[in-house]
């Protein structure tokens, strides 16, 4: 009976020596994502993150959440958590709170800060599109630079209203033709008497896209014969090998554009 007792007592260590084996690592881990954690929100503390929260798990994955009053304090916040020893990956929860305010009232808004953004910087080379919708903000289209790319979507970012914004913005590759091409269409479209004009609103020029040789215009003018001219000039340029006009006339019906 008492060697049967003993054999018990031996199994029944046993078995608590191995559970506390296995349980070592896990309280490692949790007490090594609490860790981190702290290290994540010692970064997020300031006013703009007060309402934010922090979970790390064993795998490093740090879980973001509560609510900021802008995107660009979300954004800033996954940013800041990248950078902490220790995390792997981050799943950004975090909600934009504040008013809403109607898709087309800030498509508008938005549409008239981006045709003034980087005025002097070459804009007159991007086409950037913009869509809104549900507070979500998708930006597509081209930059012919990274600068560019980067105002406008810092510009969306800081906008009340803007829940989340989406880059798709295309960056055009480095390449010494287009940027002859770009400044040779320019002078040529902009040279041209009755297209002088469009230069004299910043918000509204022609827009010049080049990519590989491969000129595109974008913007609106006044009349069919306008727009046709242009294109024909921004064709006799040398080393064009193509020109998509995208120009839209004034007054026309969406499906005529």
């Amino acid at each position: 009976m008492t060697r049967i007792f003993n054999r018990l007592s031996r199994t029944t260590l046993a078995a608590a020596f191995a559970a506390s084996l296995f349980a070592l690592p896990q309280a490692a881990s949790a007490a090594a994502g609490q860790d981190v954690a702290a290290a994540v929100e010692s970064k997020l503390d300031k006013s703009q993150f007060k309402d934010v929260q922090v979970n790390v798990d064993a795998n490093g994955i740090a879980t973001l959440t509560g609510a900021v009053s802008l995107y660009e304090f979300k954004s800033d916040a996954d940013k800041k958590a990248h950078k902490v020893k220790g995390v792997t990956a981050v799943r950004n929860d975090i909600q934009v709170a504040g008013p809403a305010t109607p898709d087309a009232q800030l498509q508008n808004s938005l549409a008239e800060k981006l045709a003034y953004d980087r005025v002097g910087y070459g804009n007159v080379f991007d086409a950037i599109t913009l869509n809104v919708q549900n507070g979500v903000v998708t930006l597509g289209g081209h930059t012919h630079d990274y600068p560019n790319r980067d105002s406008a979507l810092a510009l969306v970012s800081t906008t009340p209203g803007v829940r989340d914004v989406v880059d798709e913005i295309n960056v055009d590759p480095v390449s010494p033709n287009d940027d002859r091409i770009r400044i040779e269409v320019a002078r040529t479209v902009y040279g041209f008497g009755p297209l002088t004009k469009y230069a004299a609103d910043p918000a509204k020029p022609i827009r010049i896209s080049v990519q590989g040789g491969n000129v595109a215009l974008y913007g609106v003018v006044d009349s069919e014969a306008d727009k046709d001219v242009a294109g024909v000039r921004a064709n006799t340029v040398p080393g064009v090998f193509s020109v998509k006009n995208d120009l839209q006339v004034a007054g026309q019906p969406a499906e005529h554009r």
